[in-house]
């Protein structure tokens, strides 16, 4: 069962660089609203009830309630911007959502049986994630909070891609509309191979001991 997110808010007025910092300096989020053939609204948002709900991954990939005195909008994250250095969220965009209309956002991929993989347990290879989300296109009702690749039966040296998904029902994957070309890899396995600078320390190591070993056999032993 998906999680219900039902966001407080209140519009604001004022707008600017410096009416946003007013609000963060106050631990206000300052965000917008808009899409659904209305015009955009300018919204904000209590700074730590929002990153208490950011905690959660399908936040991220969920429709979302939107409430603004006796007032609900159906809405999707679009964008968030993030403090570089603290724990603060400087600004949100929200896009309104309609059930007739197909959206677009990206969800997280959830990768399983990496474990029992065949080409990790038989190959003794690893595995790499190429992506961690997907943009996906489809009705509100039909958006999954992620989706599950199933890599059990990926062999050593082998790759997944993009077309190998199994999509949930309703879900499409616009990339691939663009051309085999953009079937892009998701995951793959292979052997890691030590690096370039841990072959050199060994082979100095060895060649250290080596030297070692044939100077010691050519000091004089005492009679």
């Amino acid at each position: 069962m998906k999680d219900q997110f039902d966001l407080i808010a209140e519009f604001r007025e004022d707008q600017g660089k410096g009416a946003s910092r007013r609000l963060r300096l106050k631990g206000k989020v300052p965000a917008i609203i808009y899409g659904a053939g209305r015009p955009p609204r300018a919204l904000m948002f209590e700074q730590h009830k929002v990153l208490k709900q950011l905690e959660s991954e399908s936040f991220y990939s969920s429709i979302l309630n939107i409430k603004v005195g006796d007032k609900s909008q159906a809405a999707i994250l679009k964008d968030l911007q993030r403090h570089p250095a603290k724990p603060m969220i400087m600004h949100m965009d929200f896009q309104r959502i309609v059930d007739d209309e197909e959206i677009r956002m990206n969800v997280p991929l959830h990768f399983i049986n990496e474990d029992i993989a065949i080409g990790v347990k038989q190959g003794g290879g690893a595995v790499s994630h190429l992506m961690n989300d997907i943009e996906i296109s489809c009705l509100p009702r039909h958006l999954p909070e992620y989706i599950e690749v199933d890599i059990a039966m990926l062999e050593l040296d082998a790759m997944l891609h993009l077309s190998d998904i199994k999509l949930p029902e309703g879900v499409q994957i616009p990339m691939l509309a663009q051309g085999p070309e953009h079937d892009h890899g998701i995951v793959s396995i292979h052997v890691i191979k030590a690096s370039k600078t841990e072959d050199d320390a060994d082979d100095a190591t060895a060649a250290a001991a080596s030297a070692a070993s044939e100077a010691a056999a050519e000091e004089p032993s005492e009679d």
